[in-house]
């Protein structure tokens, strides 16, 4: 008689909101930011006061440590993949920086009671590998019980001081490039309904698995005035938050941001992840947005992403060497998505 084997459970359905989806709204971190010590030392040349990617410590004239940390429910039933995908979004920050990521430290809460060790070997081997890829090296970690299933790390990098790219540097004039598509937050929200194409599925986790590794090389090379990664607060709330701090008005043309396949449609089918809606909530009175923007690609627009690409405001004269090299990298789906402007100072414009 052959034994009939229980189906392991799968990932998702220990956790009702995914990837960074899952993040606190900006709004509330705004609110809890604000009454945190404003006090500190001289070193500290990068901390809480715009809402950037990582803090930044320097240590002696030619050296800084960039640090960051980054955890969140998994998207994917595959334990590898989310390991690989928690790696790749956690090592982000530290490439939109401008750093290089050397050591890792694990975060992981993990159902011990409803879920097989193994199931954690393999995630904590997904993470490993892409942290191995990015040159990096796990050097430990720490591991609680909990319901609900969470994996990141907790990334040290370093970098020149003279090196560090913030998220509020943007000028007036500078050309504004985008490094992977939209559309994560609802490809994976169709996925769980199985109402998305494999096709956008595979689309969706191969950015998601992508390292900025080879985009933050390029960016250092050519030299750019401001960076920041695309992830919880999607496209809108990272534009906006980088022109708040960089005091610039940023001008978006939707008909050039590249989007996944597939996602324009499944917001038109009401597929937003609850973090995207509240990013229209939160940023949406900083954005001014052209009627003739249809409704969908507003969605995407706003939609939460996971590991997402690099935003990036490099001077006008640099940009097209900035994409022919991004592309030359294996950065395929780099473009010149908008412009920073005088007016308008701290909004984001969508044509």
């Amino acid at each position: 008689m052959t034994q009939r084997m229980t189906p392991s459970p799968r990932l998702t359905e220990f956790s009702h909101c995914a990837g960074c989806a899952a993040k606190l709204n900006a709004g509330t971190l705004c609110e809890l930011v604000k009454v945190l010590p404003e006090k500190r030392p001289s070193q500290v040349l990068v901390g809480l006061e715009t809402g950037d990617d990582a803090g930044v410590y320097q240590l002696r004239d030619d050296l800084a440590v960039v640090q960051t940390v980054d955890f969140f429910p998994p998207m994917v039933d595959d334990p590898y993949t989310f390991g690989q995908i928690a790696a790749a979004n956690a090592l982000s920050d530290v490439y939109a920086m401008g750093g290089r990521p050397i050591t890792a430290l694990n975060l992981a809460e993990f159902p011990a009671d409803k879920l097989d060790k193994s199931v954690l070997l393999r995630i904590l081997q997904g993470g490993c590998d892409k942290v191995m890829e990015a040159g990096a090296t796990v050097v430990g970690g720490h591991t609680i019980r909990d319901e609900t299933l969470k994996y990141g790390l907790a990334v040290t990098g370093v970098i020149h001081p003279k090196d560090v790219l913030t998220n509020a540097g943007a000028r007036p004039g500078d050309r504004v490039i985008l490094t992977k598509p939209l559309g994560i937050g609802l490809i994976m929200s169709g996925s769980r309904a199985e109402m998305a194409e494999p096709s956008a599925v595979q689309t969706a986790l191969d950015v998601m698995t992508t390292l900025n590794k080879a985009a933050s090389e390029v960016v250092l090379r050519v030299g750019a005035n401001s960076c920041t990664d695309v992830t919880g607060f999607g496209l809108i709330g990272h534009a906006v938050e980088m022109a708040e701090g960089s005091g610039a008005g940023l001008v978006i043309d939707s008909a050039s941001v590249p989007v996944i396949d597939t996602a324009t449609m499944l917001a038109d089918m009401g597929l937003m992840p609850e973090g995207s809606h509240a990013n229209r909530s939160v940023f949406g009175d900083r954005v001014t947005m052209s009627k003739d923007v249809p409704q969908g690609l507003q969605d995407v627009l706003f939609d939460a992403q996971t590991s997402g690409g690099l935003l990036i405001s490099v001077p006008r004269n640099l940009a097209e060497r900035m994409v022919e090299e991004l592309r030359g990298a294996g950065v395929a789906d780099a473009r010149v998505i908008g412009e920073a402007t005088s007016s308008e100072a701290g909004r984001l414009v969508i044509e």
